[in-house]
């Protein structure tokens, strides 16, 4: 996509038009008529086009091939000529989308500025288009417990599928992630990723950040779901979209069509959609705060992201992931993680999961003195109460029962950790724990500990529970 196509129905001028920019080292296609143009069109997309307003013995004129031009290839710019030009012409021309607009008989200098300019605005175009792509296909998915097994398994299996996804998961677990590799691994990972922030984008605006806008002194303005055209839409917690956007993005969904704000001709548009949500989508509908037909429009295959605490083993994984991810985009050290420092990160509670344990990462590497290994005494837990060497810190309810009592509590609560920290195989905690694996089993069975299936692993938990 690095040619110009020049239509006009005037076979002098188009010819004259390309023998100009060929000499200025532009490689060009000509075409007589709107069929003509589309054929070139549909064939390959021009980087620019230079298009007459009034074409003889054709089925559409300039403005309806612009209209179609913005429609489905929205990143060419499109310079209109006319030997009829006027003010009213070169408005409707801009409002539709048009980059230029130069009146026959043109001054060939000031046709070879508008050129350039338009060819620099295409360039920067693709470029931009590389590197969303090159930003989709480095998002990786890192892990190797059971659980994200399972999830792996399911996301291969909707990839090349056109389907809709709805990635159910708490916050921070990596669901942007998931949706990314889904587009990555699609029949559509060369065309746009555009992430819709629900949560973020202010009610009032909404409407206009996803449908874009028209408007006489700025002309087309297009929205996200414009600019995914041909690509993937992600709407992330989706819960948060108002009531009101909810029916219009219903409407797209079946009619894969709608109006920009302020504008009179419907836009065309070819999505696949993805969402994600953190909430129960139906405790929403039941509260009056989301469609149930949305619903089930988007929820057509259902994919549970699981929770840090629910694949520990990939702690280590993913922290030795950030360390590198971090000194390649930022450059801070490359340090190891010590074997403490996986074990203690392990045990740990966290709310805001592979995001939170990104954070911490970077947080260790930008306060550490850069070398070495990062030890467990540089991780930083959640309360940080200093203590003396050697002294463990116990919480009110431990500190005020009996011994045998909190002995109990205690190897109930850190045999609980030790299972979840190695995915429920209880072989690995044996050997971490430094017991038989028969009397491990003994142990948890005093205890009140069994262990049952969850997101395609093992986790413990209390009898009781």
């Amino acid at each position: 996509m690095s040619d110009i196509l020049i239509v006009d129905d005037e076979r002098d001028i188009r010819e004259l038009i390309s023998d100009i920019l060929e000499d200025e080292g532009y490689a060009t296609r000509l075409a007589a008529n709107s069929d003509e143009c589309m054929g070139h069109l549909n064939t390959e997309p021009p980087a620019l086009m230079i298009l007459d307003i009034w074409l003889k013995d054709s089925r559409m004129d300039g403005i309806d091939i612009l209209k179609h031009v913005k429609r489905d290839n929205p990143d060419v710019p499109v310079v209109i000529i006319s030997g009829h030009g006027n003010i009213e012409i070169a408005v409707a021309a801009i409002k539709q989308g048009a980059y230029d607009f130069i009146e026959k008989p043109f001054n060939i200098d000031q046709l070879l500025v508008v050129i350039r300019r338009a060819m620099e605005t295409s360039r920067l175009r693709r470029e931009n288009s590389q590197l969303r792509r090159k930003d989709t296909q480095s998002a990786e998915m890192v892990g190797t417990s059971a659980a994200f097994r399972s999830l792996m398994g399911q996301l291969d299996k909707v990839t090349k599928s056109n389907g809709r996804v709805m990635l159910n998961g708490p916050s921070g677990a990596g669901k942007e992630v998931a949706a990314r590799y889904i587009h990555a691994h699609s029949n559509r990972a060369d065309a746009p990723f555009v992430s819709v922030s629900c949560a973020t984008i202010e009610a009032d605006r909404m409407e206009e950040v996803l449908f874009g806008r028209e408007t006489g002194e700025r002309g087309v303005e297009p929205g996200l779901l414009e600019q995914a055209h041909g690509g993937v839409i992600y709407f992330d917690e989706v819960a948060d979209m108002p009531v009101g956007t909810q029916s219009k993005i219903l409407r797209v969904l079946v009619d894969q069509q709608f109006l920009r704000v302020g504008g009179a001709d419907k836009v065309r548009v070819d999505l696949r959609v993805v969402s994600s949500t953190s909430r129960d989508l139906e405790a929403e509908i039941a509260a009056g705060t989301f469609r149930q037909e949305l619903y089930h429009r988007l929820n057509v295959v259902p994919v549970d992201v699981p929770s840090l605490s629910e694949r520990r083993e990939d702690i280590p994984v993913l922290a030795n992931y950030f360390i590198e991810s971090l000194h390649r985009s930022q450059g801070l050290p490359l340090r190891p993680l010590s074997d403490e420092a996986a074990a203690l990160m392990q045990t740990m509670v966290w709310p805001g999961n592979v995001r939170q344990l990104r954070n911490v990462i970077e947080r260790i590497l930008i306060l550490g003195d850069g070398t070495g290994e990062i030890e467990a005494r540089e991780v930083p837990t959640e309360e940080e109460k200093p203590t003396e060497e050697g002294r463990v810190v116990l919480s009110g309810a431990l500190a005020t029962l009996p011994l045998r009592e909190a002995r109990e509590a205690f190897e109930r609560e850190y045999l609980l950790t030790q299972i979840n920290r190695f995915g429920g195989n209880i072989s690995k905690t044996a050997q971490f724990v430094g017991m038989e694996r028969s009397a491990l089993h003994r142990k948890l069975k005093s205890l009140g500990v069994v262990t049952t299936t969850k997101s395609g692993g093992r986790v413990a938990k209390l009898e009781a529970e």
